[in-house]
């Protein structure tokens, strides 16, 4: 006989605490939005613009060893890849303050940093342009993720699903732009966009079980109320919701707690995100279907 951490005959009454619930949500969103009004991002270099050098050293490059060498010279958040083989490196540096001269000497200095054998193949600049296109993007990739999700459960399911899915997103994201927003040491870049993406993919997914099985009860169990049945299907639920999610957070904080400073700063966010999400799909996305007057049949569910 397995471990069973969790039973499943839990009898959790969720919708007699969803204004608990409702008000934990209210209160991340508008905090998070009061702290991006007030406070703002720490955007990266992808998108404030900088200095891209693709370097090559003659042997395989020592990326922390780089990494502090350009660290020392406190130009800003350096960011280093290898790029093709293990001997290239790409390097990512923030936009030098002065004229065109001191840009030049600035420069200069990385290149002196990086040491006499570190061949520089190709220098560009990143300008203000690319910048903003870049933000732009980012921001359609999330609109356009989040009506493609829409449109995926309105075809599945029903509207009414698909308008409380996507409302518990927004409140993932929200949430998640409220953290870059309140912890300045984490820059706003690509990877940032695909923590973005992750946790709304990761948020559906739990939310598409949690409907699946209302649906599945709305068909079996005709003469429940509808509040009845949300809140059977999420006890029916919460055990694997629980598990999975737990596993999941566990490999992040190890990463967060020893993947080292790079890792740390795309692990963590996905930390926290995934943590929202799971709170979401249960306690949001579900709940928030009794306020939709969903049918089944001829049968208009009430509360």
């Amino acid at each position: 006989m397995g471990l069973q951490f969790i039973p499943h005959d839990t009898k959790i009454d969720f919708i007699g605490k969803k204004f608990i619930a409702f008000a934990i949500s209210i209160f991340l969103t508008i905090g998070s939005i009061g702290v991006f009004v007030l406070s703002g991002i720490n955007y990266g270099i992808d998108f404030t613009g900088g200095y891209v050098l693709e370097v090559r050293t003659p042997e395989k490059a020592d990326l922390s060893q780089m990494r502090k060498a350009l660290s020392d010279l406190q130009i800003g958040e350096v960011s280093l890849q290898e790029f093709g083989s293990p001997q290239d490196v790409l390097i990512r540096i923030p936009s030098f303050e002065g004229d065109a001269q001191a840009r030049d000497t600035s420069l200069e200095r990385v290149k002196s940093a990086l040491g006499a054998s570190v061949e520089i193949r190709r220098t560009e600049t990143i300008g203000p342009k690319v910048g903003k296109e870049l933000v732009e993007n980012a921001i359609y990739a999330v609109v356009l993720s989040l009506l493609a999700i829409l449109i995926y459960i309105w075809i599945r399911f029903e509207w009414q699903f698909a308008v409380c899915g996507v409302i518990a997103l927004v409140h993932d994201c929200i949430v998640l732009l409220g953290l870059y927003s309140l912890c300045h040491s984490l820059e706003f870049n690509t990877n940032a966009v695909v923590s973005f993406l992750l946790t709304a993919s990761y948020s559906i997914h739990d939310t598409v079980v949690v409907y699946d099985r209302i649906r599945e009860n709305m068909r079996k169990f005709k003469s429940m109320t509808f509040a009845d049945i949300i809140n059977l299907s999420m006890n029916e639920t919460f055990s694997r919701t629980v598990l999975t999610t737990t596993t999941t957070l566990l490999a992040l904080l190890a990463l967060c707690l020893f993947g080292g400073k790079v890792i740390a700063e795309f692990s963590c966010p996905l930390l926290v995100g995934f943590s929202v999400g799971a709170f979401s799909s249960v306690c949001l996305s579900a709940p928030l279907l009794l306020y939709t007057r969903l049918k089944t049949g001829e049968k208009e569910m009430q509360k």
